[in-house]
């Protein structure tokens, strides 16, 4: 369910870099870089969704570790929570962070 990669260095591209407006939905703006694990594939047959903790400015790429899996109950993708400064985010931090999404689902964290 996710919990094999924490702790692996992963890189990868901001599609959604921070500050940006999602594009089907206007009202949503991205407090955190958010992009994709590249040669990984998702539950949904895509690449592997992160959410990338670490940065106060808008991102192209990234590389940093998994500190964490959100596993959504009610999608086929569990998204990836990825530290660029190593720092190891609290439970409470990373819900804060990717509840701008997450809210509209339901799920758990794993650590």
């Amino acid at each position: 369910m996710g919990d094999d990669i924490i702790g692996s260095l992963v890189h990868g591209t901001i599609d959604r870099p921070l500050g940006s407006v999602h594009p089907a939905y206007p009202n949503t703006v991205y407090p955190v870089n958010y992009g994709y694990v590249e040669g990984t594939v998702a539950g949904d047959g895509e690449e592997q969704d992160a959410y990338v903790l670490g940065a106060d400015e808008p991102l192209t790429s990234f590389e940093g570790t998994v500190i964490a899996v959100y596993h959504r109950f009610d999608d086929a993708e569990d998204k990836w929570i990825v530290s660029l400064d190593d720092k190891d985010y609290s439970d409470d931090e990373i819900l804060r962070a990717i509840c701008f999404q997450e809210q509209y689902f339901q799920g758990e964290l794993i650590r």
